[in-house]
């Protein structure tokens, strides 16, 4: 079947749940399309994990630090041997990460010195309008040469630089930044523009959770490569002044090569102690389901000790973590249970041959480990909506968006002049989000917490605060939000990013 087919079918939820997963991927659970290599692809676990370098402030005083990132094309040897073209934060992929402290101003200078107006947005940061990467404010290449094409929704152009304030006045959490270009975030984070930024406070440095060379961001990533080794991606127009994938990816793009932290099914060594990783999924439109294999003896495969936007209340134990684009997970694997010697690989149930692992860990030797994980981490104060809290529907579905097929929310493609709720600072309102396919869901500015999942409690990955919910075909989840600080133009959209490139945003004006 495919996509001008299918997105052709109009049908009852039902039928909506059955086609979900023949839509042309590599298993059920993906709302996408499988794109394959070109290239001969390299035996899993050969490559050691990279971890991406921690970037240095270039200027310190008692409140701010200041950043410069440069970003621009550059060739990376992401397959063993190959070298790949990237668009990269200082030439890299990932970006160097960025450490901030909780309360300290950070100001990032952007240098845009590629040949594609870009937009920065720190995902799941606390952030005042002007400097959370709406979609038109674009950053023009520093040559000059590049004309946009949304002159008809024009936003805050800046030529060559810009700088990005954020107060970070928020828990200490995983957070990522990536780019946001209207019609062209798909393309754009694809070939390499996503890196992490951690927020840290005094309540996650008092906790003994380990630490330094034991604590490792995993961004997870699915990629296909070209036959010369170029990142392949089925662009309407390669060059970037024609938005959105070609027809028979419009549902989302799934590559065929899993990369962690920019390397492909990479192998870290590990000693037997506990180990926090801090997992982002930075893929267009995958959805993992991860395991341990085998699991460790005696205790669950994973505690996790955080959500997308801070640590839980208390630890929660899972066999398995279901995570959707831009979700993060903060996870402590304990692999004292393991021999030394033993390798334990990092599966992915909703894959299959190549896509169905991610990386592998090798236990090395036993050690003494003075980390735990205490029974309570943080305090999480519950969002309790009042009788009377505003409600609001977003129904997330197919739709066209002028004379293509594409996506909707409540009928309605993207439109950066048109305001579709305005929600009060400091009001607790319930958000009723539902869907006809798989919809990562994600709301800028403030976090939520998920109240209910099709009428029931919420599932067993919606704990904590949240920015990115994962919703699966024909699902409704209820979320209790309340916005604070900031006024201004917020948006809410799908996370499959060839999605929020078909139009499936929606903005909010909060007062």
């Amino acid at each position: 079947m495919r996509r001008r087919q299918f997105l052709g079918l109009v049908g009852a939820a039902a039928g909506t749940v059955a086609l979900a997963g023949v839509a042309g991927c590599d298993t059920p659970g993906q709302t996408g399309e499988l794109l394959a290599s070109e290239i001969p692809l390299p035996e899993p676990f050969r490559v050691p994990l990279p971890v991406p370098p921690v970037k240095r402030p270039v200027r310190r005083d008692a409140t701010t630090d200041w950043y410069d990132i440069v970003q621009r094309r550059a060739e990376a040897e992401i397959l063993p041997g190959v070298r790949t073209p990237i668009l990269g934060y200082d030439g890299v992929f990932p970006g160097p990460t960025i450490e901030s402290r909780r309360g300290r101003r950070t100001v990032v200078r952007h240098h845009n010195r590629t040949d594609v107006p870009t937009v920065v947005h720190l995902h799941g940061g606390h952030t005042p309008a002007d400097h959370d990467g709406w979609p038109t404010d674009l950053v023009m290449p520093l040559s000059g040469t590049h004309s946009h094409s949304h002159s008809h929704h024009p936003g805050r152009i800046t030529q060559g630089r810009r700088d990005y304030v954020y107060p970070l006045d928020q828990e200490a959490a995983t957070l990522w930044y990536h780019d946001h270009r209207m019609d062209f975030t798909g393309p754009q984070v694809y070939r390499g523009l996503a890196g992490f930024h951690l927020v840290r406070d005094a309540v996650e440095e008092a906790l003994p959770l380990p630490s330094g060379d034991r604590e490792i961001p995993l961004m997870i990533a699915d990629r296909a490569f070209a036959s010369d080794g170029s990142l392949k991606y089925p662009a309407m127009d390669p060059a970037g002044h024609t938005a959105g994938p070609m027809d028979d990816w419009i549902e989302g793009v799934l590559g065929d090569v899993i990369l962690v932290n920019g390397a492909p099914w990479p192998e870290l060594e590990v000693v037997g102690a506990r180990y926090r990783f801090r997992v982002l999924n930075a893929s267009n439109a995958r959805r993992y389901r991860l395991t341990l294999d085998p699991p460790p003896p005696g205790g669950p495969a994973f505690v996790q000790i955080g959500s997308d936007a801070g640590l839980l209340a208390a630890p929660v134990e899972h066999g398995n973590v279901d995570i959707a684009p831009a979700e993060r997970f903060d996870l402590i694997v304990d692999f004292s249970g393991y021999r030394p010697g033993q390798v334990v690989t990092l599966r992915n149930g909703f894959g299959a041959g190549g896509t169905g692992q991610v990386m592998r860990f090798r236990v090395t030797r036993r050690v003494a480990d003075e980390s735990s994980v205490p029974a309570r981490l943080a305090e999480v104060p519950p969002l309790v909506p009042p009788r009377d809290a505003p409600r609001r529907r977003f129904a997330f579905s197919r739709g066209r968006v002028g004379d293509r097929a594409g996506w909707v929310i409540n009928g309605k493609p993207f439109d950066p002049s048109r305001v579709d709720a305005t929600p009060r600072l400091g009001e607790i309102e319930i958000w009723r989000l539902s869907t006809d396919l798989h919809h990562p869901v994600h709301i800028h500015l403030s976090p939520f917490q998920v109240l209910s999942r099709n009428g029931h409690p919420p599932g067993a990955f919606d704990t904590g605060w949240k920015d990115t919910v994962d919703l699966r075909p024909a699902e409704t989840v209820e979320v209790a939000v309340r916005f604070t600080d900031y006024r201004g133009h917020y948006l809410l959209h799908c996370h499959n990013l060839e999605h929020e490139d078909m139009a499936m945003m929606s903005t909010f004006e909060t007062k």
